[in-house]
């Protein structure tokens, strides 16, 4: 079967052409987690409605059908050329198991078909965070936690989750204090079963098995029933456009590896508001009373503020005991007592007492009595999810690429221990990567940070020594972080496993949103740059998070108050505002008509320097307008940036740098031919293709110095096509400041271009 990309012996992705491709994309989107029928956004109130949660529709999330040519030609003007598309189990499962919404999965089909008219490709994501949206996330179906044994409807009394949407004031939610819903009953109960259940709860069985094979068996079959639909699509089964299926978004450990339940893990390192130990936890989620530590998270970290008595006042995060079981058809062992903790129920601890009997029962495996940590974890119970998971990919699909991703900031398994997936050629290694300083505060810090990476591994005797001072030693520090995660995929997956960041961004409503007002985006430029100089230079693939086509100032992405798309509604309006443009989006053009698509270019063979196209306009004096495509966008300048498409041989290393408006791209060089068809002659060698925005680009203001070779301009496809000789071989492209980067005192590149004119194969286009 034809396949959009190969991966070499190296690690390197290939087109059908052996040149190397570098994936570079988005997330579409973060509201994808939401139902649109009746649309469910966090900031919602959780009435009967919220509850409800088997009568839901999500067709037309991400966006309407209609609409979706217009977010996919945008994207793909940005030089995107991946998606990572988001879906849920809940979308594909809600009504209860087994029962597929074939709505959803029809106008999936139908979006992707779109995407595919546009040369965009995509790998799917079977999102989820925190478990569910009734506990706080994305991704499960109500019906699970009623599977379970748990009442969502009680999570807010017991704290087993904190839900915007149950929330009495939804308009001051903490920043982030969704994602300390991990460490909460709810998600720690579901994913012990869903990952750990026949060792640590084989009492939970459901149909006749335990309930962890009952949830992944569900999760699998689902995910394969959109994987099914999708290869039976004509235009869809040759895989240029699916090329892959990840595992499910951020999987927790659950309970699995904790060694005391009486005390806070060390890796627990987010701690905001209410701070419960899983006993602590498990008190609560049986209506009991409990003191529990509260913290706040600061400029340094987490800190403690003080203590909390929360009151469940009796109630239960359980189900009661007369709760029906056959709404959803399924038949509870009898062993397995509605209205109790599951873990009393195994022995953890006494209810009547309130003791803890087995404080490490959760360190061990019940049926080996092997010893259990977070690399216990990855190598056993997610490894063992992830063969049955590929396995099921595998049967529509032997050549789909598997993406593997593993707990966040957890050491990726070692593949060569594991005989179900060894030896499977189109394996993808990816992690998520955050600036947590920047994430939880909502900050750009360019005075210091931390190696988080580094902290978590223990390379530091103390805390201190992971301290970063000044922008450039930041900047560096997420670039050494990257490389850290890249190093270990090799060592412990194959040096012939890609790297890709499959979630890395930044959180837009900085500083109490004082952009929105200002339009200054100064910090999200700075912060944004210094991810994507992070990626470049750590030489990884990624999808940044993320493109959300309803997000609006006021409320973000939508969901728990997060704000990190690029795009957005209100700054489409504004930008409609200043150009004077009343025009629906839908008839806004994405392409700049100021522009000429005649192709310009040169020969430095000789190592001639020849000048075409030149303007007085390339001194900065005139500029042109920028591109209509940025239209919406929020800092533009630092996500819309240029990179090598198609490389004939072997990347080096490329990079841009902002500050200077110049890019810079080291190859291997080979030659490539290809067959003319129908005939024994070749064309003419493959050219290496780069990705040049005008917005950072245009017409008359570019400097190209190449080391060997001729290049062409397509200013229409914003591209540079650049035959070279074999062997090491370098570019260097400068173009021009835009207004806001000028703004913020960066140098103008206009000293760059008069210092280029004199360098031999050189030209200003």
């Amino acid at each position: 079967m034809k396949c959009a990309l190969l991966i070499d012996s190296s690690g390197q992705f290939t087109d059908n052409h052996g040149r190397a491709v570098i994936l570079r994309g988005i997330n579409l989107a973060a509201d994808a987690k939401l139902p649109m029928n009746p649309y469910m956004p966090t900031h919602a109130s959780a009435d009967d409605t919220f509850f409800n949660g088997d009568n839901v529709s999500f067709v037309n999330s991400p966006f309407e059908l209609e609409d979706a040519d217009i977010h996919f030609k945008r994207i793909k003007d940005w030089g995107f050329n991946v998606i990572r598309y988001i879906f849920t189990w809940e979308a594909l499962e809600h009504s209860g198991p087994g029962q597929y919404d074939d709505d959803f999965v029809e106008y999936t089909v139908a979006v992707l078909k779109k995407l595919k008219k546009h040369g965009i490709m995509a790998f799917m994501d079977p999102h989820q965070d925190v478990w569910s949206r009734f506990s706080g996330g994305s991704g499960s179906p109500m019906w699970t936690f009623y599977a379970a044994g748990l009442n969502p409807k009680s999570f807010k009394a017991t704290e087993a989750a904190i839900v915007q949407s149950a929330m009495d004031d939804r308009s001051n939610f903490p920043k982030m204090i969704w994602s300390t819903n991990v460490n909460r009953l709810a998600c720690q109960v579901m994913f012990t079963l869903f990952f750990a259940g026949r060792q640590l709860a084989p009492k939970c069985l459901l149909d006749g098995q335990n309930i962890q094979d009952y949830l992944q068996n569900h999760f699998c079959n689902a995910v394969q029933y959109l994987a099914r639909a999708i290869a039976r699509c004509p235009e869809l089964a040759d895989e240029t456009t699916i090329i892959g299926y990840e595992t499910l978004n951020e999987p927790s450990f659950g309970l699995v590896g904790y060694q005391d339940i009486m005390s806070l893990p060390k890796q627990q390192l987010v701690r905001i508001g209410t701070t419960p130990t899983a006993y602590q936890s498990m008190l609560l989620g049986m209506g009991f009373p409990v003191e529990v530590d509260n913290y706040y998270f600061g400029t340094m970290g987490p800190s403690k503020s003080g203590v909390k008595i929360v009151d469940p006042k009796g109630e239960s995060a359980w189900l009661p005991v007369d709760y029906d079981d056959s709404r959803y058809s399924w038949s509870r062992d009898p062993e397995w007592k509605l209205g109790q903790c599951i873990w009393a129920q195994h022995g953890v601890w006494d209810i009547e007492t309130r003791t803890v009997l087995k404080p490490n029962y959760f360190a061990f495996d019940t049926s080996t009595g092997e010893f259990m940590n977070e690399n216990y974890f990855v190598n056993n119970q997610f490894m063992e999810f992830f063969i049955k998971y590929a396995a099921v990919i595998r049967e529509v699909s032997k050549t789909t690429l598997l993406l593997l991703q593993p707990p966040v900031m957890a050491l990726p398994p070692v593949i060569k221990n594991h005989v179900g997936i060894k030896d499977d050629t189109r394996l993808i290694y990816c992690p998520h990567y955050y600036d947590g300083l920047t994430l939880m505060n909502k900050h750009w810090n360019r005075y210091w940070n931390v190696d988080a990476v580094g902290i978590i591994r223990e390379k530091y005797v103390t805390p201190a020594l992971a301290l970063r001072v000044g922008e450039k030693a930041i900047r560096n520090c997420l670039k050494s972080q990257l490389i850290t995660f890249r190093n270990e995929g090799r060592k412990y997956i194959g040096h012939d496993v890609p790297c890709l960041i499959s979630e890395i961004g930044i959180p837009y409503d900085m500083d109490n949103k004082s952009a929105y007002k200002s339009r200054n985006y100064s910090s999200q430029i700075r912060a944004y740059d210094a991810n994507l100089f992070a990626l470049e230079k750590a030489h990884v693939h990624y999808t940044l998070w993320n493109y959300t086509a309803r997000n609006t100032h006021a409320y973000g992405d939508g969901w728990n108050g997060e704000d990190l798309s690029v795009w957005s509604l209100d700054s489409m309006h504004e930008a409609k505002e200043l150009s004077g443009n009343s025009n629906d989006d839908a008839h806004l053009k994405d392409t700049c008509d100021n522009y000429s698509n005649i192709s310009d270019s040169y020969n430095s063979e000789s190592g001639r320097l020849d000048r075409v196209d030149t303007d007085s306009s390339f001194c900065g004096l005139c500029p042109p307008p920028p591109p209509a495509y940025i239209a919406g966008t929020r800092a533009p300048e630092a996500f819309i940036r240029p990179a090598p498409l198609a490389v004939c041989g072997e990347v080096l290393s490329y990079s841009f740098n902002l500050k200077r408006t110049c890019f810079r791209l080291s190859i291997k060089g080979k030659n490539f031919k290809v067959p003319i068809a129908g005939s024994h002659l070749l064309n003419p060698t493959l050219p290496t293709v780069i990705y040049l925005p005008l917005l950072h680009f245009p017409k008359g203001m570019t400097a190209v110095y190449s080391s060997s070779g001729h290049w062409e301009l397509d200013h229409e496809g914003q591209r540079l096509l650049w035959w070279h000789s074999p062997g090491y071989q370098s570019i260097q492209i400068t173009g021009q400041l835009t207004a806001s980067l000028k703004s913020m005192g960066f140098t103008s590149p206009s000293s760059a271009h008069k210092k280029c004119i004199n360098m031999q194969s050189c030209t200003i286009f």
